[in-house]
């Protein structure tokens, strides 16, 4: 895997926490998820650390439900995300998926972007149609889109990933954390990557990340908008379920 080398003089992402300071320093049980506190949250984080498939990829469809479900973004989800993207290093990430023959990195790395898109700019565009100042009154959606420098580190080296499934998903991760106004200048390359994946992804959810996000840098993505009659609530991997549950 090659990794990407900041340009002369260019500012540098903030470096995420390991994923064990993390895991060991939040108040786990002081944050809400969707079914209570989040007590339980180190034992499931751990788990994805299990070199069984089956365990990590239940494991992950078990933290989406506590930390966005029905596309809700959590006191919880950002300290959960954080860990998820820590450990993209770790040697668990490279477990592959049975039948599949994708490494479980590429998983995290969907999960990450589906999460990140409930809090994305066209998500919280349409809450503020709704609920006037809603950033202002929502500091939990405040607070998580704030991490996207951090996390942008994080998910970048995977951009060139030497499995297809990885840098595709690392790249929709990349696209939607690059809206932060601090990685405008990731945007001329990460381009790049969005037009490959209009090019050769068979992923409409995918596609319609990459598509919308070039149509917000100024280019003139082609065709029409992928899923644009259809797009309510499509984010990337958004059937999230048939992507994490048996048969795996």
């Amino acid at each position: 895997m090659t990794h990407i080398r900041s340009n002369a003089g260019a500012p540098r992402e903030p470096d995420l926490p390991p994923y064990q300071v993390v895991l060991a320093e939040t108040d786990w049980r002081s944050l809400q998820t969707a079914f209570g506190s989040g007590e339980d949250l180190p034992k499931i984080l751990t788990q994805l650390l299990e070199p069984d498939p089956k365990v990590q990829v239940t494991t992950l469809w078990e933290l989406g439900e506590l930390v966005g479900h029905q596309n809700t973004t959590y006191e919880a989800t950002a300290p959960a995300v954080m860990y998820v993207a820590g450990i993209l290093t770790h040697p668990a990430a490279m477990t592959r998926r049975p039948y599949r023959d994708v490494p479980i990195r590429a998983t995290l790395l969907g999960w990450l972007a589906s999460t990140l898109h409930d809090a994305s700019d066209e998500i919280v565009a349409r809450n503020e149609e709704h609920f006037a100042g809603f950033l202002t009154h929502d500091t939990t959606v405040a607070a998580f889109r704030d991490l996207r420098p951090m996390l942008y580190r994080a998910v970048a080296p995977f951009l060139h990933d030497s499995h297809e499934d990885v840098r595709e998903a690392a790249a929709i991760a990349a696209l939607l954390l690059a809206e932060h106004p601090a990685l405008t200048r990731h945007h001329a390359h990460l381009a790049v990557h969005a037009g490959r994946i209009l090019d050769t992804s068979s992923n409409d959810p995918n596609r319609r990340v990459a598509w919308r996000a070039l149509e917000a840098w100024g280019h003139n993505p082609p065709g029409p908008e992928p899923l644009s009659e259809e797009a309510e609530d499509r984010g990337p991997h958004s059937d999230g379920r048939g992507d994490l549950e048996p048969p795996f």
